[in-house]
């Protein structure tokens, strides 16, 4: 039996992820954050491969894997098998739709899963990736004993994500700035005490917040245009409401990555 503390937490958890799983699946997500979903693009997934030295022989997890951009370029860039796992239906059916027209098949698969309880069988991958979207998981300490659950011995973590050094403004506290990638958000310092007690020994952590000021300053100026375009039509699929909610979270974001509130990292760990 729950008690009622428990009870909250496994509802706020699932509301969380079905969130961020709404989130994504937009077309919105898309349009403002690119076909990578995250700081840095492809460039930096691949910047994560090479840390990684994924080979054609790794087989690599990809969890929160999105429409399947990152997997998809992986298996371009090193010829590794990749499989990636998200929770969201709508985005598993994409990344599936993508990897036939790339006829990427043989080297890339999706499947519906939850971070906290990843569907992949012990010690299975030589590596394991999450780009922005650690600090999105409810429960961090389980998805990272499950990264470390599904790694052979000596098999690494890449992680990329948003950091913070100090408090966060109201703009980036609500469930949205949690789904984008900002209200849970950790000092590197966390990330690191995570995957260590997790059982993985952090060799890399390198600063590359200026992936995140780009990214930031583009949302911006896209948030620009939709405020011009939904004066001047009413089809667009997001309402004024929401989109003056963006707004504010992206120059709160803005401001934060400005003064070193926010910044963005790339962590690599091992298992020993």
């Amino acid at each position: 039996m729950l008690s009622n503390n428990q009870a909250f937490s496994e509802q706020a958890s699932s509301e969380i992820k079905a969130c961020c799983a709404a989130l994504y699946e937009g077309d919105w997500a898309t349009l403002l954050l690119g076909q990578s979903l995250h700081p840095g693009g492809v460039a930096l997934t691949e910047q994560l491969g090479r840390a990684l030295q994924l080979q054609q022989t790794s087989h690599v997890l990809d969890v929160a894997s999105g429409n399947g951009t990152s997997a998809l370029h992986l298996t371009q860039c090193f010829g590794c098998r990749v499989m990636g796992v998200d929770f969201s239906e709508v985005n598993v059916a994409r990344a599936h739709e993508r990897s036939v027209s790339l006829n990427a098949r043989g080297g890339a698969d999706f499947l519906r899963g939850d971070s906290e309880q990843i569907p992949i069988r012990d010690g299975a991958m030589d590596a394991v990736i999450s780009e922005c979207a650690f600090c999105t998981f409810p429960d961090k300490p389980a998805a990272a004993a499950e990264f470390a659950r599904v790694l052979r011995p000596g098999g690494k973590v890449g992680l990329t994500d948003v950091y913070t050094t100090g408090p966060l403004p109201a703009p980036l506290q609500t469930l949205l700035a949690h789904a984008a990638c900002i209200a849970d958000a950790r000092p590197v310092d966390d990330y690191v005490s995570v995957l260590t007690q997790a059982g993985l020994h952090v060799t890399v952590t390198e600063d590359h917040s200026d992936v995140l000021t780009t990214l930031v300053k583009e949302i911006g100026l896209k948030l620009m245009a939709g405020e011009i375009l939904t004066k001047m039509t009413t089809s667009l699929p997001i309402s004024r409401e929401e989109l003056a909610q963006g707004q504010s979270m992206a120059r709160s974001a803005l401001d934060a990555v400005a003064s070193g509130v926010l910044g963005y990292a790339l962590i690599i760990a091992v298992k020993e």
